[in-house]
């Protein structure tokens, strides 16, 4: 029986990336995003190249009730989420003293509210069914303070913090929780947060390989997935080790344009 996976932030970088791969294991899909045209042709693509099923809602997960009408439309369309892929998210750049509160506000309702919404709503059919796996696209960010970033850094803490919760709780229920915590990784995201120009992208990560390592370890059952290998060393074995006053100034050197 196929597996129907929801994905948000599906119109481009990592969503787009796991949309294909799970496609490509014969899954059907829905996916959401703000932009029709580039919804429209992925649908196209991979109902074409994998005869699968894919349905398409458009919305702003930021706009009010926005998360019920994602699991209403579901519900609509006699559609059975096995995996749920909370990926929707944006970052800004410059100190939050000086960025307008509502952008602010708004990464909050998007990277937090939506998620945790649609986890809330999925959950209740998951188990119930004893079934389900969601993947949380956090970042390597959360495990760091981040001037000039400062609630984008904050918005990951929260998400690789609720996930481990998450998945702990879930275990009788056999449902899998994983945050995939990449570095950087070359999607829109340098662009939407005004990081252009910068050398923190330079050697930045695909997002085709990003996905790839955050659905295996979804597959495997892993909680925390930090998909970069060096990165990975520095959060888990060194950082400990690094006075934490210093970090704040170290991160703000390596996002400074």
């Amino acid at each position: 029986m196929k597996k129907i996976a929801l994905i948000t932030g599906a119109s481009s970088g990592i969503g787009k990336e796991l949309a294909r791969i799970h496609a490509s294991k014969n899954g059907d899909l829905i996916l959401i995003a703000r932009r029709t045209e580039e919804l429209e042709l992925l649908k196209k693509e991979l109902e074409e190249k994998h005869a699968i099923k894919v349905w398409i809602f458009v919305k702003d997960l930021t706009s009010k009730n926005a998360a019920k009408e994602v699991y209403e439309f579901t519900k609509s369309n006699q559609l059975e989420v096995d995996y749920l892929f909370n990926n929707a998210g944006f970052g800004g750049h410059g100190f939050f003293v000086d960025r307008p509160i509502a952008k602010d506000l708004e990464m909050i309702d998007l990277n937090v509210s939506a998620l945790v919404e649609l986890s809330h709503l999925f959950l209740q059919d998951m188990k119930k069914r004893k079934a389900g796996k969601i993947l949380n696209t956090a970042s390597t960010a959360g495990f760091l303070p981040g001037p000039l970033q400062a609630t984008y850094f904050a918005t990951k803490a929260f998400v690789v913090s609720f996930s481990e919760a998450l998945a702990h709780e879930l275990k009788p229920h056999n449902i899998g929780v994983t945050a995939l915590c990449p570095g950087p990784v070359k999607t829109e995201f340098e662009k939407t947060a005004g990081m252009t120009g910068g050398n923190l992208f330079e050697k930045a990560a695909s997002a085709k390989s990003t996905a790839e390592k955050g659905y295996r370890a979804m597959e495997k059952g892993k909680v925390i997935c930090i998909s970069d290998p060096v990165l990975n060393i520095l959060i888990q074995y060194i950082m400990p080790f690094i006075p934490k006053a210093i970090i704040p100034g170290m991160v703000q050197k390596m996002q400074t344009i």
